[in-house]
């Protein structure tokens, strides 16, 4: 919150939640079946009716701490943020889905109080109506994938981003191949291969997309391959086509990233970063090292969700992101004030987050 404001007698409360995915999805660390974490309250004791603030922690294994360190963090914070917000960040340590949590609903709670949309409090930028958002297409057959993007771009999607590297090389080249025959010259595509490839499966990859005009291929290579993606860009095989981390970004930083040139883009997961404040910056950070960042989620519930869409919003001149990962849950925490219109999300103008009725007594 801003130097200034009265941040004494806040509390911080949480209550476990556990929101089932559509369908089970496939991670190198297993399959995901629910979203398990943490809704955050905040709000000021001696006031009724004072403005509270919400936010999300929802732990995701390979990506942050466990869900007992998450919930632990959170225990920790609750009695210290009876000495201030300041101490309450300090209590979780570096338990990085429980601090997006409470910075995300000490933020809240900030921009409500000065009645100011949340991405205008975080960015101190001007108004924003939308930003750009993509599909995402799973890794289906090339018939699967081709008609899951046609039926994206029909929705209005302008960019599909396409899972890969759970088959074969060539058969990723042939779904994006087709998929590329469907949708016609003018949508992006995208490519995640969620680290899957081999540096010779990889280059093989790029040549083939620079022709088919994908955009971005995202994670060619494990994580810690820094110099692999390094390599793959000096070699230039896929010319056109932009390599994004994501993985990498949290094993080596962004200093590690430039100084072997290794990206041209990177991904910000906020949950996985310790919040919109951390990301924020980040995105700061790149931009002026004239690398691209792109937000995504890591299938937050609509607290979480919200604020990704926030934090986009926040970043000038922000690409299409992955936010638009609502349909994969079964059930919410409650109503998303986020429409998707025309491949953009409207951003809620309302104070704060602009969330209601996730907190039911």
């Amino acid at each position: 919150m801003r130097d200034g404001e009265d941040d004494s007698e806040l509390t911080l409360e949480y209550r476990p939640f556990s929101l089932d995915l559509a369908d089970p999805f496939e991670t190198a660390d297993g399959t995901i079946d629910s979203r398990d974490g943490f809704l955050v309250r905040i709000a000021t004791a001696s006031a009724e009716d004072a403005p509270v603030g919400y936010g999300e922690a929802a732990p995701l294994q390979g990506w942050t701490e466990s869900h007992s360190d998450c919930e632990a963090a959170l225990e920790r914070a609750s009695d210290a943020i009876r000495s201030g917000p300041a101490a309450a960040l300090e209590a979780v340590d570096e338990q990085v889905a429980a601090r997006h949590g409470l910075a995300l609903a000490l933020a809240d709670l900030a921009a409500t109080r000065e009645s100011t949309p949340l991405y205008r409090y975080v960015g101190q930028g001007p108004m924003v109506g939308r930003v750009p958002v993509n599909a995402t297409v799973g890794d289906g057959s090339p018939t699967e994938t081709a008609r899951e993007a046609s039926e994206a771009v029909g929705r209005g999607f302008h960019t599909c981003k396409l899972k890969a590297g759970r088959r074969d090389v060539d058969a990723d080249i042939e779904r994006v191949r087709r998929t590329r025959e469907v949708v016609g010259p003018d949508v992006e595509l995208r490519v995640d291969a969620n680290e899957a490839w081999t540096y010779a499966e990889a280059a093989t990859a790029l040549e083939a997309f620079a022709d088919l005009d994908v955009s971005v291929l995202e994670q060619p290579l494990p994580a810690g391959a820094l110099e692999g993606h390094a390599d793959l860009r000096a070699d230039d095989l896929g010319d056109g086509v932009a390599i994004a981390l994501d993985e990498g970004l949290l094993e080596h930083g962004i200093d590690a990233i430039c100084e072997a040139e290794a990206a041209d883009a990177v991904v910000l997961k906020p949950m996985a970063l310790g919040g919109i404040d951390v990301a924020r910056k980040v995105a700061a950070w790149v931009q002026e090292l004239e690398l691209v960042p792109i937000v995504t989620t890591t299938i937050d519930g609509v607290v979480a969700r919200t604020g990704a869409v926030h934090l986009a919003a926040s970043i000038p001149d922000v690409p299409a992101c992955g936010l638009a990962t609502a349909g994969l849950l079964a059930e919410d925490l409650g109503r998303d004030p986020v429409l998707l219109e025309k491949g953009s999300a409207v951003i809620p103008q309302t104070k704060g987050l602009g969330i209601e009725g996730v907190w039911e007594e």
